[in-house]
């Protein structure tokens, strides 16, 4: 119960790796406050976590409105009493068009959940982190802030300028106790990758492409969320840490 005692906030926490990160957590002792904007997915993943003898909550929230950002956090400090660690997971994918093509409002949409999503929540939980003196926050970014690929122009950009806020992040408050690092990992098995996946072609492409052979499951990167919230990586921060069977490395 490596976690025990501590209360953890997971945005995205309703589905694929957020569901499988909160249901870690709670395996491990911390109280999890699931974030999402589908309430039904949400409490889902709430009461099943609490059916296994877990502590959990869920609040409706868009990452993408500062009001909610507020309230999320807010509510997550009245009702666990703390904020230790937090998993800013939210994110959508764009896939398809590029660049002349794209559309203004589609770019802008996916920048404001997978970056804005991001500021805005750290804006708010470090403050709550900070009454405790410190905590753990988690950013997902993906391979495709390491690389880039056609026809994701947007989703490229809002990974590339997550891992940059998160250095940033991880530099103005490593003095202050809070370790802020940034996941990359490359097609895991979630509901996004399946809808990707449902274009011609696509699957094959990118599983081809997986030194591995396949794609991650989400507990694969559950386990690496993990580890970046222990004690167990308490000297390791403003780093993105690659979760994709070797794909970066050709």
């Amino acid at each position: 119960m490596i976690l025990e005692g501590k209360v953890a906030l997971v945005t995205g926490g309703n589905t694929g790796i957020g569901q499988s990160t909160a249901q870690l957590f709670a395996r491990e002792g911390a109280k999890v406050m699931i974030v999402g904007r589908r309430e039904k997915e949400g409490e889902a993943v709430a009461a099943a976590i609490k059916d296994a003898g877990g502590t959990a909550a869920f609040i409706k929230a868009d990452v993408s409105k500062e009001d909610d950002c507020r309230a999320m956090v807010s509510r997550t400090v009245e009702t666990f009493g703390r904020l230790d660690i937090a998993f800013n997971n939210a994110g959508i994918g764009r896939a398809g068009k590029l660049i002349a093509d794209e559309e203004e409002a589609g770019f802008v949409n996916v920048l404001a959940t997978n970056l804005l999503g991001a500021f805005l929540s750290m804006k708010y939980e470090i403050p709550a982190m900070l009454a405790n003196g410190g905590g753990s926050i988690i950013n997902t970014a993906s391979v495709s802030g390491l690389v880039a690929s056609p026809g994701q122009s947007a989703y490229i950009a809002s990974k590339h300028g997550l891992l940059g806020l998160t250095k940033a992040a991880a530099l103005e408050y490593a003095k202050k106790g809070i370790r802020v690092n940034a996941i990359c990992p490359a097609a895991t098995r979630t509901e996004m990758v399946k809808r990707w996946f449902s274009m011609p072609g696509v699957e094959e492409r990118v599983t081809g492409a997986m030194p591995a052979g396949r794609i991650a499951e989400p507990d694969e990167v559950a386990r690496t969320v993990l580890f970046l919230s222990s004690e167990a990586a308490s000297y390791v921060s403003g780093h993105p840490f690659v979760i994709d069977g070797g794909f970066v490395a050709q």
